[in-house]
């Protein structure tokens, strides 16, 4: 029996051609690329605003079931989509969100799909990428560091520190980190006050970049963030400390999409990456709108199941966008049916019909969901 290949391996023996020649693919320009070495570009905001005048392709959906902790294979299904379009002869894009180190170290593991249907560089994208996850933590914590700023300096907003509503992130899990009493170590320090972190991808900063149309957007959406309230628990937003102009700055480079390639060698929009259970679990509107514009079908993913992830793309991103999708795919695995048939996550190798039966009402409702 031939020996099975694990992901890493397969995608270390990939045949990645120069990022350059997936650009010419779809029709971008060399000078347009913003390469990060050979295999991974970022797309300049010049041309994305170039093709806005382009015809829009069809815009596919993948979502699934109620998934086990170890997901389901939504990402896998659209790469693999994605190339099985492009191999019957469609110009074809995939779109999904970048990975969050967090999950990468923990029970869920990368964002790359799986097995012959992936996007790599796999390793990169699992790792720091582009930079885009440091952006948006740095412009996140800036804000934080401006709201104590701030309030050590007079508080003439009158912010009331017992409402500050703004914590800080970091893109790992740290449960330590979760409750924290900050400015501690005297008068120089500031003012004590509990506060905490949250993982990045749970930014309301990444949400934002995730809807923004442009840099100019993206500031506007930046300065409506509510930090704090005062003690009439009227609010105070990003742009009364004048932030906004300071955190679009920080993520210019951040809000163009990075452009890699399948395992097939066909182009993958790889942007963003909010959690569907904070946020709304799609990859950039950039993205996926610059796609339509440059292929006949764009297949992207949302997270978790069609009740959180597929639900918030139908509502926001669709909604905010002025997207109108063609199609919608639901990944429905033997293991999530036995899992929501109520059978527990050691024993889902176990060879189990009736669990297989009490499942299917779980994907009857996310049917009925899309």
């Amino acid at each position: 029996m031939a020996e099975v290949k694990s992901d890493i391996e397969i995608a270390r023996a990939a045949k990645k051609k120069q990022i350059q020649e997936i650009g010419a693919k779809i029709g971008i320009p060399t000078e347009h690329l913003l390469p990060y070495g050979h295999d991974k570009a970022k797309v300049s905001a010049e041309f994305i605003r170039s093709v806005k005048g382009n015809k829009d392709g069809k815009l596919i959906l993948v979502t699934a079931i109620n998934p086990t902790p170890a997901g389901e294979g939504k990402t896998t299904t659209t790469v693999g989509l994605g190339d099985g379009l492009n191999r019957i002869g469609k110009k074809a894009i995939v779109c999904i969100r970048e990975a969050s180190l967090g999950p990468n170290f923990g029970v869920k593991g990368g964002a790359a799909g799986g097995g012959y249907a992936q996007v790599v560089p796999m390793e990169d994208m699992n790792l720091h990428f582009t930079g885009d996850f440091h952006a948006i933590t740095t412009a996140h914590n800036l804000l934080s560091a401006l709201i104590d700023n701030h309030i050590y300096w007079g508080n003439e907003l009158g912010i009331d520190t017992r409402r500050v509503a703004w914590r800080r992130v970091m893109d790992m899990n740290d449960r330590a980190l979760r409750e924290i009493i900050c400015s501690l170590g005297g008068v120089a320090n500031g003012y004590p006050r509990e506060a905490g972190f949250d993982i990045t991808v749970a930014s309301e900063v990444m949400a934002i970049l995730c809807l923004a149309t442009d840099l100019k957007d993206l500031e506007k959406r930046l300065g409506d963030i509510i930090v704090a309230y005062r003690r009439d628990k009227t609010p105070v937003f990003a742009r009364d400390l004048k932030a906004d102009g300071a955190m679009a700055v920080l993520l210019k480079d951040a809000m163009q999409p990075n452009l890699v390639q399948t395992l097939e060698n066909n182009p993958a929009f790889v942007h963003g990456g909010p959690f569907a259970n904070i946020a709304h679990g799609c990859n950039s509107v950039v993205a996926t709108t610059t796609a339509l514009k440059l292929a006949d079908y764009v297949v992207t993913e949302a997270g978790f199941g069609a009740d959180l992830g597929a639900e918030k793309f139908f509502d926001i991103k669709c909604r905010k966008a002025g997207l109108k999708p063609s199609a919608a795919v639901i990944v429905a695995t033997v293991r999530a049916m036995k899992m929501n048939g109520g059978i527990k996550k050691e024993d889902l190798g176990k060879e189990n019909i009736e669990a297989v039966k009490k499942g299917c009402l779980n994907l009857g409702r996310h049917i009925e969901n899309v």
